[in-house]
């Protein structure tokens, strides 16, 4: 096989991803290619092109993200005696880390997002890696006796020989869920790679699929988020409240700081939250300018939250701008996320993320966001509320759940069907959980999860996906704030804002998800976190040093978006087409019957189905595209 077309077809496909540039590297001796395409931000002249070689010769690297601390680091190399530099982007030092210091070590030094892969002309080797959090997408898999892999599953499908085959175990994973979690892709023989972690392998790898078993054997980790919490845990914070606050405001401030510099425009997404808005007063406070700010409101009144985004906008003094989303916006974009998402995905504000995304690339090329402070700080209503349930739960005894769960269940299907029905199946389905991370487990699915797909295939997906999480992580609230940032972090919200503003081409930088703040997020005592009901504390406390408190004591609102609402209204046609069409009768792998009848409670109002009959509705829509 000719390998310049393939790579070719494989580096157009993601053109939306890097619009701006271009490269190939390929031996088709030895049979190993590397196709890039650039976005650039830092060093935009021809000196930080991809694919790059090494000084040395010995490596050859395409990475998508970015080095946000890549002059600390080449100012350390400088003082090791690293020379004959051509440029400063940021590839060029992390390709100088590597041979001086190792990869391992490299990365391990690295403060950043990224996907890598790396040639070892020496070793014959090749080295595919993940960020920390997972901010950056990876897939790898076998077709046909060649190893392919790429930041989306469309540059895999351009291999001559690509066979469409669904993983049934990734997507019942997806049905319960609303995404597809390392290390499953929705395609049989192709995984995704989990945050913090580091594949190797070699030419004769290619010509032998791998097993899930097998691939996460291969894997290795360069920074691992158990060591992280379990030294956090034992050394807490010792000093003071107002002490930690001044600590994490630093923190927050350099991350800040080296996330907004860049050789393009920069500007923020402003939720109106306390996240957001804590990262543009940094932003405001270190510009020289108004900052670029921009923020999503719903037509429908009760989700709206622009109004105290504008406020906070106004008293920090930003340039801002308002993205309007109506039912319509709505319809007009759904045919669209198929394509967007490229895999299915069924959190419904990917929509407003698109829309949002879409508005600020027409200003700037890149934008810090305040996602990550719920699942570092305690943001979240669930966490607020699972403990205490799940103590009154515990007390009943493993009997005694089964007992009421089965009473919840027949109550619930005998009563006339509606909200109340609904919930008590709901409660029903989350009661006879094993242990508080099995009730957590059982908390996150949606309605309906599963979607028919066999418990047997939706129990192995749950074995390689679900973390296993430390004994040093005790109290269920923590440990559920661990497996968000193991599992929902990266694989849901991560992957939604990612294929969002890489659509687009919009860089999107997460100063919360520091790695320096992340540890010290996990140092903090809980009471300082949360308690009476609301979250997030401590930066509510650090934001009120800033800004009035009626702005900062709002209870959090959530990012929602009225998807039952639209299922019922504007996307009931779309809906009704899918699910009356060609995909849902002869896809193997759903029940045709099951989601006809939750279709149908929900449009008599007898039942709320939204977030089932979304994710169904996702993967049909994808099916039919990619199928």
């Amino acid at each position: 096989m000719e390998m310049e077309p393939l790579l070719l077809s494989m580096g157009s496909s993601l053109r939306h991803r890097g619009p701006d540039d271009g490269g190939l590297w390929f031996d088709q001796c030895i049979g190993v290619g590397l196709a890039h395409r650039r976005l650039a931000v830092v060093d935009l002249s021809p000196a930080g092109a991809q694919p790059m070689e090494s000084h040395d010769g010995r490596y050859v690297l395409s990475f998508n993200g970015e080095i946000y601390n890549h002059h600390e680091l080449r100012q350390s190399l400088v003082e090791a005696g690293v020379e004959g530099w051509h440029g400063h982007s940021d590839t060029e030092v992390l390709l100088a880390a590597m041979v001086r210091w190792g990869v391992d070590e490299a990365l391990r030094r690295c403060n950043g997002m990224f996907a890598i892969a790396l040639w070892d002309r020496l070793n014959e080797q090749l080295l595919l890696a993940r960020d920390r959090t997972g901010e950056k997408p990876l897939y790898v898999g076998w077709v046909s006796g060649a190893l392919v892999f790429g930041s989306e599953l469309r540059a895999l499908r351009c291999h001559p020989r690509w066979k469409q085959e669904v993983e049934p175990s990734a997507l019942a994973l997806m049905l319960r869920l609303g995404y597809v979690p390392a290390p499953w892709s929705i395609h049989k023989g192709v995984f995704k790679l989990p945050a913090a972690s580091l594949l190797r392998l070699r030419v004769a790898d290619a010509a032998t699929p791998l097993s899930i078993e097998a691939f996460t054997a291969r894997l290795e980790t360069y920074w691992s988020l158990d060591e992280t919490v379990g030294q956090a845990l034992a050394q807490p914070w010792g000093g003071t409240e107002d002490g930690a606050m001044d600590a994490v405001q630093a923190l927050l401030d350099d991350a800040v700081r080296i996330r907004m510099m860049a050789d393009v425009s920069v500007g923020a997404l402003l939720s109106g939250g306390v996240d957001s808005s804590l990262v543009v007063a940094s932003m405001q406070r270190q510009s020289r300018s108004p900052v670029r700010t921009f923020t999503v409101g719903f037509d429908e009144v009760a989700l709206d939250e622009s109004g105290p985004a504008r406020d906070i906008a106004r008293l920090l003094g930003t340039e801002h701008e308002e993205i309007r989303v109506s039912a319509s916006h709505a319809l007009d974009m759904v045919t669209r996320l198929p394509d967007v998402y490229d895999e299915p995905f069924a959190d419904a504000a990917q929509i407003p993320a698109l829309l949002v995304c879409e508005a600020a690339r027409k200003r700037v090329t890149v934008a810090l966001t305040g996602d990550g402070g719920d699942e570092l700080f305690h943001g979240y209503q669930r966490y607020l509320n699972a403990e205490s349930s799940w103590g009154m739960l515990h007390g009943l005894g493993e009997g005694g759940r089964r007992a009421t769960a089965n009473f919840l269940e027949k109550v619930g299907r005998l009563v006339p069907r509606g909200k109340q029905s609904a919930s008590l199946l709901r409660q029903a389905a989350r009661i006879p959980a094993i242990d508080g991370d099995d009730y957590y487990a059982r908390l996150l699915a949606f309605t309906g999860g599963g979607g028919g797909v066999a418990s047997d295939v939706l129990s192995r997906g749950m074995r390689w996906a679900w973390p296993s999480t430390p004994s040093s992580v005790n109290g269920l609230a923590r440990r559920m704030r661990y497996v968000d940032q193991r599992l929902s972090l990266p694989e849901g919200i991560h992957s939604k804002l990612d294929r969002a503003s890489m659509a687009v081409a919009l860089e999107l930088r997460v100063p919360l998800l520091d790695p320096r703040l992340l540890a010290l997020s996990w140092r903090m005592p809980q009471s300082w976190l949360a308690r009476g009901g609301m979250g997030k504390l401590l930066l509510r406390k650090m934001l009120g040093r800033q800004l009035p408190s009626s702005l900062v004591s709002r209870p959090k609102h959530g990012f929602d978006v009225p998807i039952s609402a639209w299922l019922r209204g504007p996307l009931r046609e779309w809906a009704a087409d899918l699910l009356g069409g060609e995909v849902l009768r002869h896809d193997p792998w759903v029940d045709a019957g099951l989601i006809r009848s939750l279709f149908d409670d929900h449009l008599s109002g007898r039942a709320d189905y939204g977030y089932a009959l979304w994710a169904q509705l996702m993967y049909l829509s994808w099916s039919a595209r990619h199928g």
